[in-house]
């Protein structure tokens, strides 16, 4: 983690250069301003990875001896299957359809979203994923 936490902080080094640099010769304000967020955006993470490396033990990217298979091995719990993210999906549509075609189409897809994120939330507490 050592690593990434270095990358990013100077990426973010980087990118508040760049924010800087286009801010002066451009005057134009969006472009800046979202130049500065990813700059805070960087450091954001970079600081957490930094941080976080501190109190983890050392992993096999931190090795400048390892090699690929060193890293092998569990890297955590993904969910098999999920028909959450269509309802989702399907419901962030029609919202968007509404800002298009009249607001009134999010009568129709807030209760999708709902139904949606109501499933996905609580899939492990009920059916046949109950005990995992």
């Amino acid at each position: 983690m050592k690593i990434q936490g270095k990358m990013f902080i100077w990426l973010s080094v980087f990118v508040l250069a760049m924010a800087i640099v286009y801010g002066v010769w451009s005057k134009e304000p969006a472009g800046t301003t979202a130049l500065f967020l990813a700059f805070g955006l960087c450091i954001m993470i970079g600081y957490y990875l930094a941080f976080t490396a501190r109190r983890v033990d050392a992993g096999a990217q931190d090795n400048d001896q390892a090699e690929v298979s060193d890293d092998a091995g569990e890297l955590g719990f993904f969910s098999p299957h999920s028909w959450q993210p269509l309802s989702l999906g399907v419901g962030g549509a029609l919202a968007f359809l509404g800002v298009v075609f009249g607001w009134w189409l999010l009568y129709f897809s807030l209760p999708i979203i709902f139904v949606g994120l109501f499933g996905w939330v609580f899939e492990y507490y009920r059916g046949e994923n109950r005990t995992q």
